[in-house]
């Protein structure tokens, strides 16, 4: 099952989140099927490809709880 997760990127104690598909069996720093928005919980910055998750969400992909939230804020969802 494709999941849409975050991906942890960056340095220790300074988080940054790349929004990528993956497969639901695949680990956290695992290689995405395609990276689709960013997100920096440290400046609250995000920047999300609607077009790509909106594809992807009518192929069937399902959001994580966290993601789900994140793209509610940004009005997608």
């Amino acid at each position: 099952m494709l999941k849409l997760r975050l991906k942890r990127i960056g340095r220790k104690r300074a988080p940054s989140y790349r929004l990528v598909v993956m497969e639901s069996s695949t680990r956290r720093d695992g290689r995405p099927v395609e990276e689709v928005g960013f997100y920096n919980p440290i400046s609250k910055q995000s920047q999300f490809d609607v077009p790509k998750i909106e594809k992807w969400l009518s192929h069937g992909a399902q959001p994580t709880e966290t993601v789900a939230n994140l793209l509610k804020k940004a009005e997608i969802l």
